[in-house]
């Protein structure tokens, strides 16, 4: 079912579809045709922003090359282990506590904890994301990137730092990330292949403003 648009849908425009995200269900949506003809008509006359436009560098058939393994890293310290360990917790929970159907809305929510506080710097942010990454070896459950995100940006936001939180899509094929960026607006702890992706919704302050 489509969704109508408003405030809360964002809507990525790739060269041959359109993607539209419902930020507090999560449910994803490609159109094509003559139906996202008619949802950008529609999204023109209501209060949802305006569509993003994700550009292809070229074909990839699917493929990028990735790492055959996880890069270690040195174990944080104590403190960041803590925290890092509350964090995550604390996001679990708030994935699981409510009607499912709102767990990417409420995630994504909690992921703007600190938009009002100071930016953290490079190593600060780094040094988050690798304790949330850290933290989550050490518990049995599925933390993919938007959980990981999200405590990495809630560790920020207890240690009085903002982060800038984003939500991408990119094309080729059509693929969701979530991620942080640091004060200059560059992807934390993250792979080259994240360029890819094109921010359609972002808790943004400070950061440079979505490509």
């Amino acid at each position: 079912m489509i969704p109508h648009p408003a405030s809360h849908t964002r809507t990525a425009v790739t060269e041959h579809a359109g993607v539209v995200v419902n930020y507090r269900t999560g449910a994803t949506t490609v159109l094509t045709g003559g139906a996202l003809d008619a949802w950008l008509s529609a999204v023109r006359l209501s209060d949802a922003p305006e569509p993003v436009v994700v550009t292809t560098p070229g074909p990839s058939w699917g493929t990028h090359e990735s790492a055959a393994r996880l890069d270690t890293s040195d174990t944080p310290p104590w403190p960041w282990r803590v925290a890092a360990l509350v964090s995550v917790a604390l996001t679990l929970a708030t994935r699981q506590t409510g009607r499912s159907e709102h767990r990417f809305g409420r995630l994504a929510r909690l992921a703007e904890a600190g938009r009002a506080l100071p930016p953290a710097g490079t190593a600060h942010a780094r040094a988050a994301v690798r304790s949330v990454r850290w933290a989550a070896r050490a518990v049995p459950a599925r933390i993919a990137c938007l959980e990981e995100s999200t405590a990495a940006s809630l560790l920020l936001a207890v240690g009085g730092r903002g982060n800038v939180w984003r939500h991408g899509v990119a094309a080729d094929p059509i693929r969701l990330h979530a991620w942080i960026c640091d004060e200059r607006g560059l992807p934390v702890e993250e792979p080259g292949h994240t360029d890819l992706y094109t921010a359609i919704n972002t808790s943004n302050p400070f950061g440079a403003e979505p490509r």
